[in-house]
């Protein structure tokens, strides 16, 4: 089954640790549901027949949108696509947007049955050193409205490893969410991207920057408290209760076809990777002319860009990597060569012998991965494709 992904490209204000595309001016929405809606259309054989199993609508700030926008989209995917009865469909809200329980009544009545909330710390100093538009007491009070609406399948962010979390604040911010019984956490190192509000903030010494140090340790301690509160570590930045794991973003790393709508928006089809345009004028404009009109470039993987894309993906998870699903995919000396380069790892530590990392694997996550992956020249695998290996993940910013 396939998954789609529905970029909406506002936001109230600016967090001055995002990278991913937005606009903060709200006067082209009215437009842009329009064009969403024709882009639905117009994308449809991307999956065909295949059942749609997970629906998520990020950005932005979806919450953002009015219910009557919310309902036309949903509408129109359930017209356009074959949607599953039991298909999760997750909306990113920040705490700002839920201040009414009609809102939140509304969400439920359009067909949303999962949260993902931008709470990110339950302390006023966090909130306002990253620029957020909530509260501490917003971020207590709309998760009980939520639950109390009926929504008992809520993710919640939370960020660590910024220069105002002090170790038993962080502590707090944990034990905040298992006390209000969140089902799923995704939580991130505050990360100090190219070009954002907060890098130029740092540079020109009005922030003080992120310690590396900070940040291992107090991932080290979340991965214990949640394991102490029955969380399972199901992929590098999320853990869940038993049966709350987010079943849009497990496709992702299990690699399914998944379809990407709106501005920035990506699709992976197994074989290739799309994404949008990412300038809302643009994509409006294109969407709204009489004749075609490109929105999305494509490229098409080599066999070596997917395994290494598998390679990187599938570490990020508590079960590991499969060598059947590599020699099936990629052939059995493939699967070999990556059993032979992990076994540093596993001597270190750092890897377990069923190729799965361990809690010290964890904190290389990425390097681990990086060493791993293969060179177009390596033997072994059908090279057969072209382009430039992209292994930027999918739109993974939230559970």
């Amino acid at each position: 089954m396939a998954g789609i992904y529905l970029h909406i490209p506002f936001c109230r204000q600016a967090c001055h640790y995002c990278n991913f595309h937005f606009s903060t001016s709200l006067k082209g929405k009215n437009d842009f549901i329009p064009a969403l809606l024709k882009e639905m259309g117009k994308r449809k054989d991307y999956i065909g027949q295949e059942r749609v199993a997970t629906v998520y609508l990020g950005g932005g700030t979806p919450s953002l949108l009015e219910p009557m926008q919310l309902r036309a989209i949903l509408d129109k995917l359930r017209e356009t696509f074959i949607l599953d009865p039991a298909a999760e469909i997750t909306m990113e809200a920040n705490p700002d947007d839920m201040t009414q329980a009609a809102t939140i009544r509304a969400w439920r009545a359009a067909g949303i049955n999962r949260l993902s909330i931008g709470i990110q710390s339950f302390f006023n100093e966090d909130l306002q050193w990253m620029n957020r538009a909530h509260s501490a007491e917003q971020a207590i009070e709309c998760i009980r409205m939520a639950q109390g609406e009926g929504f008992d399948n809520i993710s919640i962010d939370l960020i660590y490893g910024g220069p105002t979390l002090p170790d038993h604040h962080w502590q707090e911010n944990v034990q905040q969410a298992v006390a209000l019984q969140i089902p799923h956490l995704s939580c991130y190192a505050l990360t100090v991207e190219p070009r954002t509000a907060l890098d130029t903030l740092i540079r020109g010494h009005r922030r003080q920057d992120v310690s590396p140090d900070d940040q291992a340790r107090q991932f080290l301690l979340l991965m214990d408290w949640m394991d102490q509160a029955g969380y399972e570590h199901y992929e590098i930045s999320n853990f869940a209760l038993p049966g709350h794991r987010s079943r849009h973003n497990s496709s992702y790393w299990r690699g399914e076809t998944y379809l990407g709508l709106g501005p920035s928006a990506h699709s992976y089809d197994g074989v290739s990777r799309q994404w949008n345009v990412a300038n809302n004028a643009k994509y409006i404009a294109a969407l709204g002319a009489a004749a075609d009109s490109a929105i999305a470039e494509r490229e098409v993987l080599t066999p070596v860009q997917q395994l290494n894309e598998y390679i990187m993906i599938s570490l990020r998870t508590m079960e590991g990597m499969d060598m059947a699903h590599i020699a099936a995919r990629f052939g059995p000396e493939a699967a070999r060569d990556v059993e032979t380069r992990a076994q540093r790892y596993i001597k270190e530590g750092k890897m377990t012998t069923a190729l799965a990392l361990t809690t010290e694997g964890k904190l290389l996550a990425d390097g681990i991965a990086a060493d791993l992956f293969f060179d177009p020249a390596d033997a072994g695998i059908n090279d057969a494709g072209g382009g430039s290996l992209n292994i930027e993940p999918p739109e993974l910013s939230t559970g």
